[in-house]
This record gives structure tokens, sequence and C-alpha cells, in this order.
């Protein structure tokens, strides 16, 4: 590989389709992808009993080295990569709740249930309905819930995001208001 390649090329040729550049590709995306999965465990850290590395290794092996998508940078490819995150906490969310529910087996006594709400667990169950809201959101209003993704999953500030998708600032700050309140609505 010509070190005079860009990541962005290497990104744009991996998701192309050339898997004789992924390992390098993963190399140089690696560290930002780990600042990505702390910040993302650590808000669902009661969801996924997983390590940084362990959500990096989900993501890649469902969803990343499968490529296809039409990257225009490299922060576009982070927020596609913090998308997939968001989706393996929600998938794993949802096999925690059907757990909670029992999964087909005997229900637990009430002394039980009333400890387990007792514990200071965030809910699989709200963590399961942001995921389906924002699958919901995508449907409705494709840009605001590309840019809550950016900014709330993905953390750009919304200079970032301007940059990144070619909006200006009140462009942006308008679709995350919009994104953000649809989201509120159907929350409560």
């Amino acid at each position: 590989m010509a070190a005079s390649t860009s990541l962005t090329e290497q990104l744009r040729k991996f998701s192309g389709g050339d898997r004789e550049i992924a390992e390098a590709v993963l190399r140089q995306v690696l560290p930002r992808l780990h600042e990505i999965a702390v910040r993302e465990l650590r808000r669902e850290r009661y969801v996924a009993p997983l390590s940084p590395t362990e959500l990096i290794n989900e993501v890649w092996l469902r969803s990343l080295r499968k490529g296809g998508w039409d990257i225009n940078s490299r922060e576009h490819f982070y927020a596609i990569a913090a998308l997939a995150m968001r989706r393996v906490l929600v998938d794993f969310a949802r096999i925690r709740l059907a757990q909670r529910r029992g999964d087909g087996e005997a229900p637990e006594s009430l002394d039980e249930k009333t400890s387990a709400r007792a514990s200071s667990e965030p809910d699989p169950e709200s963590i399961l309905q942001i995921g389906m809201l924002m699958d919901k959101l995508e449907k409705a209003d494709r840009e605001a819930a590309q840019i809550v993704d950016m900014h709330y999953f993905v953390g750009f500030t919304f200079e970032e995001i301007a940059e990144i998708t070619g909006l200006t600032y009140r462009q942006v700050r308008h679709r995350w208001e919009k994104g953000r309140d649809w989201l509120k609505d159907r929350m409560n």
C-alpha cells in the first residue's frame, strides 16, 4: 500500500469490495473505533457485558467487513460504525429483555422482581425502544435520523456534522431539534 494513499481513499476502496486492504484500514481506524465503543458502552453499561474490543469485533463481523457503502470521508465511516454499534447494543438489549421476561422459563417470584427493579441498572426496554424509534425516525425523516445518529451516538459537534454533510450549521441544528423532538414525543 503506497504511503500517499489517504485513509479516505483506502476506505472507499475497502467499501467498494477490495478485501486486500481490510487489515490496513482496520489498523488505521481502530483507535477511533475504540473511542466510540468506550463512549457507547459507558452510555449503555448494563446492557451488554462487552469490552470495547469485543464490541468492535462484533460490529466488524456483523457489518463493517462486508463493505458495500458509499464512503464520503473518514467521518462518514465513523458515523456508519457508530450506527452499527448502536444496533449491536439494541440487539443485546432485546436479548437481555427476553431473558428478563423469562425467555420461556417459569416466572420469578415477586421478591426477585422487586429486588431486580431496585437495582441501579438502566432499563433495557428503554434502550430497545430508542433503537426501534431510531429505525422509525429513519423511515419518517432520514436526514433528521442521520443528524441524531451523528450528534448523539457518534459525538460529532454541529460544526463537524455541517462540514461532513455539506449542510449549514443552522440546517444541522434544525434537523437535530426536529429529530430530538420527534423521539421525545414518542418516548413519553
